[in-house]
């Protein structure tokens, strides 16, 4: 199988550089700057998990279409931030070909759409990921915690020799992986955690566990949690109870200093995904006829945020 991987960031470049470690063809699309740092340092990755210098393959957008018409890919790897999914589209556009897969592992739901619509719905593959990894100044990835894992499936819930395939370069490259028989159900699982978690902290501006520690937050949590769930069960994925009770084990957890990328990115004065993640969510839960005023809240805040950027 040969992959493609959109960028070599934080975590296109973690499993992307895991899989070129174990031997697989991989290669990464990136900018002329990237891939000349690349050709020159490698990809270093930093990680709890084991340090690596990896010789890595990399292609850019003048170069790549001539390469895949030779060699046409199996698999592209998305792994861009929400915002710049259009870019993204347009950037892989060229090298997906007949029999090219696309496997994005965005957070939320909603790139699925405008994906079926370029590509087709038969040739995007689900998927979500679970890793905490950002790109360094020096160019090196740095991975923060030992969770690192993906989950994919076809859509519609079939066995597919790609995903067989996929999983087994994942197998061999040692990454925690999930091909999973029912994807729409591991999705809704996580997104209604990640919206819940992402709403919270953000509104607060401060972790899970000072929120866990006031007056009255792990009620707010729970209510909030709530209402994403209604969302789930009306798109015909209730979320088990027993994630349920985990989910809000980690989203009430007192000392807990987990805090969502999105409130990362807010604090460091970067763009943010809130319209993908909360807005999302919140539109959908509006489609149910229930009311969501916590995340009616957290949307506006993420929406004044947004405004201060572009002012």
């Amino acid at each position: 199988m040969r992959i493609l991987v959109l960028g070599a960031g934080g975590t296109g470049g973690y499993f992307g550089g895991r899989l070129a470690q174990s031997g697989a063809d991989i290669a990464f699309l990136v900018r002329p700057a990237r891939a000349a740092a690349l050709a020159r340092d490698g990809l270093r990755l930093r990680s709890p998990l084991g340090d690596a210098d990896i010789p890595v393959r990399c292609l850019t957008a003048e170069d790549a279409p001539a390469i895949a018409a030779q060699q046409p890919f199996d698999l592209v790897l998305l792994s861009c931030k929400a915002y710049d999914l259009d870019s993204a589209i347009e950037a892989i556009a060229p090298v997906v070909g007949p029999g090219t897969a696309v496997l994005p592992i965005l957070n939320g739901l909603r790139h699925y759409a405008a994906l079926d619509a370029r590509f087709g719905p038969d040739n995007v593959i689900g998927g979500l990921c679970f890793i905490s990894a950002t790109q360094a100044p020096d160019g090196s990835i740095r991975h923060h915690t030992r969770a690192a894992s993906i989950t994919f499936g076809e859509r519609d819930g079939q066995d597919s020799a790609r995903c067989r395939s996929f999983a087994a370069l994942c197998e061999a490259a040692g990454i925690r992986h999930l091909h999973a028989p029912d994807i729409a159900g591991e999705q809704w699982n996580k997104f209604t955690f990640l919206a819940t978690l992402a709403a919270a902290t953000c509104l607060m501006r401060t972790d899970v566990g000072t929120i866990a520690a006031t007056e009255g937050g792990p009620d707010f949590v729970r209510a909030l949690y709530a209402e994403t769930l209604a969302a789930a069960e009306a798109a015909g994925h209730p979320v088990p109870a027993a994630a349920q009770q985990t989910a809000l084990r980690q989203l009430t957890e007192p000392g807990s200093p987990m805090k969502a990328s999105m409130l990362h990115d807010l604090e460091a004065g970067r763009r943010v995904e809130a319209a993908h993640i909360v807005g999302d969510m919140l539109e959908r839960v509006r489609a149910t006829g229930t009311d969501a005023p916590r995340l009616a809240a957290a949307w506006c805040h993420l929406q004044a945020y947004e405004r201060t950027l572009a002012a």
